[in-house]
């Protein structure tokens, strides 16, 4: 029994360790990688892209035929007469169309290319879907270190406000203070729930893009890395390196490449062979025929759909260029004002880390040691913390909009 026992408290103990599982945003790219249903999807497309390829390769089915020939209607002349052969014969016939080698090579290296598209736009996916969960990864790591200043001002108010009547009952202070921190206790627990509740939410987007269920508890590092970002990554030429969007219009346009080819490889001749057998009425020998063929589609009446194919395919590969081009511009801009912006957060950042929040930190721990030493008013302490408190909302803020600008710039660039 005792052992029993002791077996459901471990697992009990193992079973909160893993509801609280700290994940980190690699492990996060490894399951969105693993299990989104839209990567899956894609991989199938393209299966199913190569499978249909197979097919190029194929033979135009052979024809067979069968009825009378050169057979005269009147049925009397079918009959041999006078010494004279009866006239008419039973026909049976097979034709066979054979495909041109070349035809069928351009147009398996067209079709077998299409599927390399799907698979580029997996990265193009998987972009989208780490910036979705580095943005809310990077907000619930600021929402949990606002809760840890929370908690501690929790504790702080609390520790005012039994101060406060102690010393209205001992005829040492004024009882208004005390309703002022009493307030501000409230507005912390307040805050508490709204952030608990942004948390959930944060939790619930970052599930739903792993493509596991929203409920699976776990909980973040709130330790983060700023990037060493510089101009020189902005430009057009690493631009055209890195983002997949541009790799996926590369390939559409190798894609196009190989159409054309195989359009133009459909003007090439077919040949076939076409062989009849005759087998005759009375006292008639047998005969037979066999015919050779071609088909000639060089001609231009004939080429004209193929030929237009064929230019059209041309002038959607200067329409993807220039599409190229305007996605490498568009993002190099966005890229720049970026990391201007996020330049400018790191720069109010450490203002707040090592002037604005040490100075009022230690104007209220005077604050606190003179209200100890009964040399201070409470409503003087309340407005220092405060103060105190304001600001470092206002700091957290600024971390938020500074990760937030790193999640952009990550998502520009295609940094995993």
């Amino acid at each position: 029994m005792k052992r029993f026992q002791i077996l459901i408290g471990l697992t009990l103990i193992t079973s909160v360790a893993m509801s609280q599982q700290v994940l980190s945003m690699q492990e996060i790219q490894s399951a969105i990688q693993t299990n989104h249903p839209a990567l899956k999807m894609l991989d199938a497309e393209a299966r199913s892209m190569n499978e249909e390829a197979k097919g190029a390769y194929s033979w135009m089915p052979p024809e067979v035929g069968a009825g009378f020939f050169q057979t005269p209607y009147d049925p009397g002349r079918w009959k041999s007469m006078n010494g004279q052969p009866g006239m008419g014969a039973f026909m049976i016939s097979a034709q066979q169309m054979f495909p041109n080698k070349k035809r069928q090579n351009a147009e398996f290296a067209y079709m077998n290319a299409q599927s390399s598209v799907e698979l580029q736009k997996k990265d193009v996916i998987v972009n989208e879907l780490l910036f979705t969960a580095r943005k809310n990864y990077y907000d619930w790591i600021v929402l949990e270190k606002k809760l840890k200043v929370l908690d501690e001002n929790d504790k702080l108010l609390k520790f005012m406000m039994q101060s406060a009547e102690i010393r209205y009952k001992n005829g040492l202070g004024k009882i208004s203070a005390y309703y002022k921190a009493k307030a501000a206790l409230a507005n912390v627990e307040n805050m508490q729930l709204m952030l608990r509740n942004e948390i959930n939410q944060k939790r619930i987007a970052i599930n739903t893009v792993m493509n596991r269920s929203t409920e699976t508890a776990f909980a973040v590092d709130t330790n983060y890395v700023w990037n060493n970002f510089n101009r020189a990554m902005f430009d057009s030429v690493s631009l055209m390196k890195l983002r997949s969007d541009i790799k996926v219009i590369d390939r559409s346009i190798e894609v196009n490449k190989l159409e054309r080819t195989a359009e133009l490889a459909k003007l090439k001749p077919e040949f076939g062979i076409q062989y009849n057998h005759m087998t005759g009425w009375a006292r008639q020998p047998l005969m037979f025929t066999v015919m050779g063929m071609v088909k000639i589609p060089l001609a231009k009446w004939s080429s004209k759909m193929n030929k237009a194919k064929a230019e059209s395919l041309v002038w959607q590969n200067e329409a993807l260029r220039n599409q190229q081009q305007m996605i490498v511009n568009e993002a190099s801009g966005m890229a720049d004002n970026s990391f201007t912006e996020l330049e400018l957060k790191k720069k109010q950042m450490k203002l707040y880390e090592e002037q604005i929040i040490p100075a009022l930190r230690r104007n209220f721990q005077t604050m606190q040691l003179g209200y100890e030493q009964n040399t201070e008013e409470l409503f003087e302490l309340f407005d220092a913390w405060e103060a105190l408190n304001m600001t470092q909302m206002e700091y957290f803020d600024q971390l938020q909009k500074g990760l937030q600008m790193q999640a952009e710039l990550m998502k520009i660039l295609e940094i995993k």
